[in-house]
């Protein structure tokens, strides 16, 4: 049984560190083939691109999980021929025309009022409003460290619309977070729902699942890797 090469992707306001409770817990169980894309998050096509390239560079076959953001990434990436799989962890999965931008004006989340933009046009987590919004269950020093380092996107990314969904031909899993503020859960439901996924959990987490509830996201991905070697 040959594992996949898995590769872990980002979201907004933060960078390849936020899964750094969730690479331990993979290499544990015996994925050693792991890589974390760090993104420019200036526009999908950049982000994208990056992930693609890293995806060529891989021999095998690879399993992309996307957080937050990095769902939308993958959705568009991931119609590359040795991606296997597809991961969403308290994610974007947008359908072909849809943006981040236009699912959460559909149906918005608790904490969108503390995103501001800058005077150069990126968006911001108010720094004070970053424990609340992204993270209320990691200690508040983890959510300072997230909250100093948080990584801006510039403010058109969330308005770039997918083209062709790579879930529609992709096995996907998806995990939602109940106590999410920066999606709305009801849109992660919906979203989760219609990729006709392998499986799906909920946790009782907030949109940083990954760091708050790394040995559960890291299950669904170890299930995916299993049902895809």
């Amino acid at each position: 049984m040959t594992k996949p090469a898995i590769i872990l992707v980002h979201g907004f306001w933060g960078g390849a560190a936020h899964w750094a409770k969730a690479i331990p817990e993979l290499a544990k169980r015996g994925y050693s083939d792991l890589h974390a894309v760090e993104m420019p998050l200036t526009s999908l096509a950049d982000d994208a691109g990056r992930l693609k390239k890293m995806i060529a560079q891989q021999r095998g076959n690879v399993l992309l999980v996307g957080h937050s953001y990095g769902g939308a990434v993958i959705t568009q990436a991931g119609n590359e021929p040795n991606v296997v799989g597809l991961v969403y962890i308290a994610a974007f999965a947008p359908d072909a025309g849809e943006s981040p931008g236009s699912i959460s004006q559909a149906n918005p989340p608790a904490a969108f009022a503390n995103i501001a933009p800058d005077s150069d046009g990126y968006l911001w987590i108010k720094a004070d409003k970053y424990h609340e919004s992204f993270c209320q269950d990691l200690t508040e020093d983890e959510a300072l460290v997230m909250a100093v380092t948080q990584k801006a996107p510039l403010g058109t990314t969330f308005g770039d619309a997918i083209s062709k969904p790579a879930w529609k031909s992709k096995p996907s899993w998806y995990q939602i977070s109940s106590q999410d503020r920066m999606i709305n859960p009801e849109n992660e439901k919906m979203m989760s729902a219609r990729l006709n996924p392998k499986k799906v959990i909920t946790l009782d987490a907030s949109h940083a699942s990954l760091a708050s509830r790394p040995k559960e996201v890291t299950d669904l991905i170890a299930e995916a890797a299993q049902s895809v070697s």
